[in-house]
């Protein structure tokens, strides 16, 4: 069975606005991913009415369940967001705040039920701020049981106070097609690895 991945895109803006710098971005990293048999399904969180809270289900209408189901049936998790005010996007904590249910939930070997999953980052702005948003990211996925790769992060900043937007850029800059390549590489084959040789039981 080929692994799948789903792509979270905690940009601000729904499907149907001006086109997302961070569904670029997931893009090139999906397109790198087929290459090595992955299947990835990307969802803009912002189409979904994701309670705020910590559990798995907030009750009527509550888009989480589903999209934590998706998660769930996935192998991998890539994680993209925009930098707005130094910080991944409120959606993209949101989306977090809601994983922190993972931390009680367990499976039938006793470990979080996110264990086994590979998660990588991407990061799109137009400032400083990569390596603090990756950094709180990469934090909060492997608090919530998520492996992540080395390198697992594939980002792009452009100077601050400027309107030029990644997904404006008529050509990928070869630095980000270079990173993008060794997220993929590097996560798949963590992804493979874990798939063929699960984490130990807590039994």
């Amino acid at each position: 069975m080929p692994l799948k991945a789903i792509a979270f895109n905690a940009t601000l803006k729904s499907t149907g606005d001006t086109p997302s710098s961070t569904d670029r971005m997931l893009s090139l990293i999906a397109a790198e991913m087929a290459k090595e048999g992955v299947l990835t399904e990307t969802i803009r969180l912002a189409d979904h009415d994701i309670k705020p809270g910590v559990s798995s289900d907030e009750g009527p209408g509550d888009a989480w369940p589903q999209l934590r189901q998706k998660l769930l049936d996935a192998d991998i998790l890539i994680f993209g967001t925009p930098i707005w005010l130094g910080q991944p996007s409120s959606i993209a904590k949101r989306a977090l705040e809601r994983m922190d249910a993972f931390l009680s939930e367990l499976d039938d070997q006793d470990r979080m039920v996110s264990y086994g999953r590979v998660a990588a980052v991407a990061v799109v702005g137009n400032e400083d701020g990569a390596h603090h948003v990756s950094a709180q990211l990469y934090q909060a996925l492997n608090d919530v049981g998520f492996t992540l790769a080395p390198n697992a992060i594939a980002y792009w900043v452009g100077q601050a106070m400027e309107s030029t937007n990644f997904v404006d850029l008529p050509e990928v800059p070869d630095a980000v097609t270079s990173t993008v390549k060794m997220l993929a590489r590097n996560t798949v084959h963590l992804a493979k690895l874990l798939k063929e040789n699960p984490l130990p039981s807590l039994k």
